[in-house]
């Protein structure tokens, strides 16, 4: 299968499928309780796609450069930018669009939690220095000698730093809407995995195993896989909670006003 296929198969299909869904639920005026809703959705979706692309480029470069991914020539275009097949770069603004997507579509139909809402300063602290140690502990394990941690160490050293401000400007906010963002991670995160394996098994790209800790699920998907395709979906179901939640958005205007002094 040839890595635009797979795309084709397993991103855009499935993204046509929620964009209908979208468009009649637009069309119903069905409404994202606790959220912004419409345009505010998409100008979101498409942030996250531009700091997808931007913040995964020089990370993808270096797996790709040292050679824990690599691609079968024979099922790419052999258009690069840089290290990184065009197919890669298309990747990430598609999963961004799918993940944002499910988002909307989970919003719409889950209900705002009826307890009410309690910032805690405490929480988002707390979650950001456990997120700080874990962070330290795998850029030690980065920069070390262990090359059988290099792709999952790399992986978690690069996107630990951006989670870290979303947990102390929202933790609090986040474990407010959990039964938003457990699914909105899990689904995603699940299929992608699996659909994985398929892509593994055609050789449309595959994973130096020297490189890797050597877990496999179902024989033949890394663990680090699994870690990347979760983390990823970490990113983007945070983002999108914290910029349209009506939470979120109160916390900001607060801060504007204080102008933008101390912990929102």
């Amino acid at each position: 299968m040839t890595y635009f296929g797979f795309l084709l198969r397993f991103l855009v299909i499935p993204i046509i499928v929620f964009l209908v869904i979208a468009w009649w639920d637009n069309k119903n005026n069905r409404p994202t309780k606790g959220f912004a809703n419409g345009r505010a959705v998409w100008i979101a979706i498409a942030v996250h796609v531009f700091l997808a692309v931007a913040y995964t480029t020089p990370w993808d470069n270096y797996l790709v450069a040292t050679g824990v991914w690599y691609y079968n020539p024979d099922l790419v275009t052999g258009l690069v930018i840089g290290y990184v097949p065009i197919e890669e770069y298309t990747f990430f603004v598609l999963e961004t669009i799918l993940s944002g997507l499910w988002w909307w579509f989970l919003a719409r139909r889950i209900s705002v939690p009826e307890n009410n809402f309690q910032p805690s300063k405490r929480a988002r602290i707390f979650s950001a220095v456990i997120l700080f140690f874990a962070w330290i502990i795998f850029t030690a394990l980065f920069f070390s000698d262990n090359k059988p941690i290099t792709y999952l160490s790399i992986t978690l050293f690069w996107a630990f730093p951006a989670i870290f401000p979303q947990l102390l400007y929202g933790a609090d906010i986040l474990w407010h809407h959990r039964r938003l963002v457990l699914p909105g991670v899990l689904i995603p995160g699940t299929y992608l995995s699996l659909m994985d394996i398929v892509a593994l098994t055609d050789t449309t790209w595959s994973i130096a195993k020297d490189q890797t800790t050597g877990i496999l699920f179902f024989g033949i998907l890394p663990l680090e896989e699994v870690v990347f395709f979760f983390i990823t979906n970490i990113l983007i179901v945070f983002g999108l909670t914290l910029l349209l939640s009506d939470h979120g958005r109160h916390r900001f205007q607060s801060w504007r006003s204080n102008n933008f002094r101390g912990l929102p």
